[in-house]
């Protein structure tokens, strides 16, 4: 069952809430948040259906603007009211044409749709006029439901789900991938997680869940994709440790940087600690874990908690990495997990939000970012010591091209062998997907 329709079928909450709370939601999102701190704020009762709608309206938000654009002649004036309209035709067109949707999509009869989203307007205190013209627009939508669709052919805004400028950034970093790309986060990712060996196997994880009615397969190494679930902390070992949720593409970190034993090591940007617990459970080592937001950190704290990995070697600091005078004691680390601040342009099919949160602007400033930070952390690497440089970004700027900006500025480095980009792949069939990284692997001379 795709996890969409389990979050819809576990929810308790009528068709009018969900959609009263998710076009909030995305309200916030067009205000400049984050829908996951938007998320947040949803009651517990309802979150696992409001963020089943909201995850789906945002990978085809597209459309959705597209479609309001023709159809509300200008604000309403109350930014949730003018999502609820957007939301409203997505999911209209699922409705009204169901079997060309994607097998992901949240499906209602239209009749139902359109009758819940008007009490969803009423209910959350629309202006009076607004519900009546929500009814209008969506009974209009689906009698000329032809050439609505004839209309967005030729945007491809609202063919690709992206803004413009990030299509035109892909076109060039990607003149033949560039659709494959822009394609993949119409796909819902798979579940991931990757088993915690320090406290158990594979074997014994894939039992419990099979134990528990739950479909999993092994993808290789720790590695395991969950093909149904709920809620994520409801699955069999969760409280115990045994695994944590991590996409195929970021399990790769830790065991690239490949931590031996007694080895010091440092977790640059650390939050929200998945790749931090992995470098744990490869080796007993040494590591110090960063991050300039204390709340964040406090992740980091909790999930190396529930996995059984504290101990008096791991230290954890709210601190600016690129700040050494704040943190470092001199001592050089033997290796370094820089994973580095950027757009998030590859992890869009998980949050697809990001995409509309982002502005071109934010590009250069990430990319400025990153070198200063890669600077700082280099004079905190031994001599013969490795640092990993890790992006979950497409985008060549804050990759490829960075990486041989860094060898340029810093003759003392060499490189190593590492994957460089990796694209992002869908979920189809048995095959997980993964979301785009890119790694570069950098070895200090010994002088």
């Amino acid at each position: 069952m795709p996890l969409i329709k389990a979050f819809a079928q576990a929810s308790t909450s009528p068709l009018s809430l969900t959609l009263l709370l998710a076009s909030r939601c995305l309200a916030a999102v067009e205000g400049g948040r984050s829908l996951t701190e938007a998320l947040g704020k949803v009651p517990s009762a309802n979150r696992s259906a409001v963020q089943a709608v909201t995850l789906y309206a945002m990978r085809h938000w597209g459309r959705a603007r597209a479609w309001r654009a023709m159809t509300l002649k200008k604000p309403t004036g109350q930014p949730w009211v003018d999502s609820l309209i957007a939301l409203s035709l997505l999911l209209l067109d699922v409705a009204v044409a169901p079997e060309s949707s994607s097998t992901d999509a949240p499906r209602y009869t239209p009749h139902t749709l359109v009758t819940q989203a008007v009490d969803a307007a009423r209910e959350g205190r629309a202006k009076p006029v607004l519900p009546g013209l929500l009814n209008a627009i969506l009974r209009r939508f689906q009698r000329e439901h032809r050439q609505f669709l004839e209309n967005i052919k030729t945007d491809p805004v609202a063919r690709w789900g992206y803004p413009l400028w990030w299509q035109k950034q892909l076109q060039a970093d990607y003149p033949h991938d560039w659709q494959s790309i822009l394609a993949v986060s119409c796909f819902a990712p798979r579940l991931v997680l990757r088993v915690n060996t320090r406290l158990t196997d594979v074997a014994e994880v894939l039992h419990e869940f099979s134990e528990a009615g739950v479909t999993a397969v092994h993808l290789g190494e720790s590695a395991i994709a969950v093909t149904q679930t709920g809620s994520v902390d409801q699955l069999p070992g969760y409280t115990e440790g045994w695994w944590s949720v991590q996409d195929l593409g970021a399990q790769r970190a830790a065991t690239l940087l490949a931590p031996k034993s007694g080895e010091r090591v440092l977790d640059a940007c650390a939050a929200p600690g998945g790749k931090t617990a992995h470098l744990l459970e490869l080796a007993p080592i040494t590591l110090t874990a960063l991050d300039q937001d204390p709340d964040r950190l406090i992740r980091v704290g909790d999930t190396l908690s529930r996995l059984r990995l504290v101990h008096s070697g791991v230290t954890l600091k709210a601190v600016d990495a690129r700040n050494l005078e704040q943190w470092w004691d001199g001592k050089p680390f033997d290796a370094i997990l820089a994973d580095l601040p950027c757009t998030a342009s590859g992890v869009v099919r998980r949050h697809p939000d990001i995409a509309w949160l982002r502005r071109v602007a934010d590009l250069p400033k990430t990319v400025t970012q990153q070198a200063k930070i890669l600077d700082a952390l280099w004079q905190t690497l031994a001599p013969g010591g490795r640092l990993l440089m890790v992006t979950c970004s497409v985008f060549l700027q804050e990759g490829e091209q960075q990486a041989v900006n860094f060898l340029s500025r810093h003759p003392d480095a060499r490189r190593l062998p590492a994957p460089g980009h990796l694209l992002p792949k869908a979920s189809l069939g048995d095959e997980p997907g993964q979301d785009g990284f890119f790694y570069g692997l950098f070895e200090r001379a010994v002088l």
